[in-house]
Parts: C-alpha cells; sequence; structure tokens
C-alpha cells in the first residue's frame, strides 16, 4: 500500500516531469558526438567570455585556444553563434543541478528556494561587461527567454502544489512565478549590476527568500 507522502512525493515529480525543457542551441545528437578536445574548448571559452568577448574575432579565440579556426568552424560558423553555445551549455548544466535539487522529501515552497537558489548559479559570475557583450547578440535574448520559461513553468509548478496543501495563500501563482523565476536575469542585466550591493545572485536569492517567506506569513483566516 502507497502511504500519503509517497503519493505526494509520486504526483510532485510526475508534474514536473511534464514541464517542457528548452530545446539546446548544440541538440543531443552533437552534443553527445563532440570530442573531448571540443568540449575542453567550450569550457575554456565560458571562462574566456566572463569578463567580456565584444573584442574577440574568431581568430583571436582560435590564437587565445591555442586551436585552429578550423577546430572554432566546426563547432559553430561565427563567434556570436560560439558565444549562445557556450552560454546555452552552462544554462543546462545549471539547469540539471537546480532540478536535482528538488529533493523528494522537500515540501514544495521548500523545494521552491532550493531549485532557485541552484538556478541563479548560472548568473553567479556574470559581470557587467559580459552582460552588456551579451545582451547585444540577437539570438540571446530568444535563449535567455527559453530557459525563464522553464523556470517559470517548474516554479509555478511547485507553488500550484503549496497551494494545494494549503501551505500557502491562493495566491496568482503565475504572477509570483514570473517575478520569482525572472529575478536572476533581471539582476544580470548590464545597466543593474552596479546597482546593486551584492552580485546578481545573492540579490536574487535575497527577494526569493523574502517573497517565500511573505507567501507563509499571513495567518490561515486571513488567506483567501
Amino acid at each position: 500500500m502507497t502511504s500519503a507522502p509517497d503519493v505526494a512525493v509520486d504526483e510532485t515529480q510526475r508534474r514536473l516531469r511534464a514541464v517542457r525543457r528548452p530545446q539546446p542551441v548544440l541538440g543531443r545528437g552533437r552534443e553527445r558526438a563532440l570530442t573531448d578536445r571540443q568540449r575542453e574548448l567550450l569550457d575554456q571559452m565560458e571562462h574566456l567570455f566572463a569578463n567580456g568577448f565584444a573584442d574577440l574575432t574568431m581568430a583571436g579565440l582560435a590564437a587565445r585556444l591555442n586551436c585552429s579556426l578550423r577546430t572554432l568552424y566546426a563547432l559553430a560558423p561565427s563567434r556570436d553563434e560560439l558565444v549562445l553555445v557556450v552560454v546555452d551549455r552552462s544554462l543546462w548544466r545549471t539547469g540539471r543541478v537546480a532540478r536535482q535539487a528538488i529533493g523528494h522529501d522537500l515540501a514544495p515552497l521548500d523545494a521552491v528556494r532550493a531549485y532557485l537558489e541552484a538556478a541563479t548559479v548560472a548568473v553567479s559570475g556574470w559581470t557587467e561587461p559580459f552582460a552588456r557583450d551579451l545582451a547585444a547578440v540577437p539570438a540571446a535574448r530568444q535563449l535567455a527567454g527559453e530557459h525563464d520559461e522553464y523556470l517559470f513553468a517548474v516554479t509555478r509548478t511547485l507553488l500550484d502544489l503549496g497551494v494545494e496543501r494549503g501551505d500557502i495563500p491562493d495566491v496568482d501563482t503565475a504572477a509570483v512565478a514570473r517575478v520569482l523565476a525572472g529575478l536572476g536575469g533581471f539582476f544580470s542585466r548590464p545597466h543593474v549590476i552596479p546597482t546593486l550591493r551584492s552580485s546578481p545572485k545573492e540579490a536574487a536569492d535575497g527577494v526569493v527568500d523574502l517573497v517565500l517567506r511573505g507567501l507563509t506569513s499571513l495567518p490561515t483566516e486571513e488567506r483567501p
């Protein structure tokens, strides 16, 4: 016989598995086909781009990475598309870790907190120059939007479960999820970073905590 907690866990995981994930830039087939050397180069570019990349050309990248231009063009046809591949792989890696942070024994709001704290690692190292240069890449907005939509959908799913369990009031979970899921992206904008007293990740995590504590602060009889 299945216990009630087990049923709740199964329902949580079932709903989360139903959330559509963003489409990888490389695609699963191409990702699996990468050589060890290509993976190494993409990892190196992640660090290389961290403090901005606007002045880097494909030839300059090849020189910095000690590889041939042919090797880089085998990965992507332009520098900007290389940037998208690198950023997308980083977001996917962080997304997998964040999804794993939703432990089977976590209550919905604890799961929201754990998930978003893990997800904001994606912007923990973003600098103003990197954010500014990324904002100038036309396809970057669409890429970020697809990952933000996944963050939103997972967050809303967990908030809906919190409402159903009576952990939080019957709030507009879509509105709350939009705010919470968008914090990392908002605080990592180039014009926002220099106004913060902390890093984009620390700022996002702090606001997530404030909102979640606010949701649980109303006495039961005052909840809608």
